[in-house]
C-alpha cells in the first residue's frame, strides 16, 4: 500500500523532472545529458526508498490513524525527491564546468 503515495505524486515528479531536464536549454551536450539522466534516476530511487521508510515509520506508530502511514510516506518521498533535485541544481554548473 506504500506505492499509493508514489502513484499520486508521479505526475508532479514528472513535471519537476521535465523542468529540470529542459531548462536551461543551452549548453546541451553529452555530459549534461548523462548527468541529468543519472540525477533523475537517483531522485526516483531516493524517493522510493524514502517512501518505504516513511511508511514503515508510520506503521510502527500504533496510536496513529491508518491514513498517517500514507501521509508520512508521501512526505518522505517528496522530501527525498526534492533533496536530490536541489542538490543536483547546485552541483550541475560545477560538475559540467570542468568538462
Amino acid at each position: 500500500m506504500a506505492w499509493l503515495s508514489l502513484l499520486l505524486f508521479l505526475p508532479w515528479f514528472g513535471v519537476m523532472a521535465g523542468l529540470y531536464w529542459w531548462f536551461p536549454r543551452q549548453p546541451r551536450h553529452r555530459a549534461r545529458t548523462v548527468f541529468d539522466a543519472c540525477v533523475l534516476a537517483l531522485a526516483l530511487l531516493v524517493s522510493v526508498c524514502s517512501m518505504h521508510w516513511g511508511y514503515r515509520i508510520g506503521a510502527a506508530d500504533v496510536d496513529a490513524d491508518t491514513m498517517w502511514k500514507q501521509i508520512l510516506a508521501v512526505l518522505y518521498a517528496y522530501g527525498g525527491f526534492l533533496a536530490v533535485m536541489v542538490l543536483a541544481l547546485l552541483l550541475r554548473p560545477r560538475v559540467l564546468r570542468r568538462r
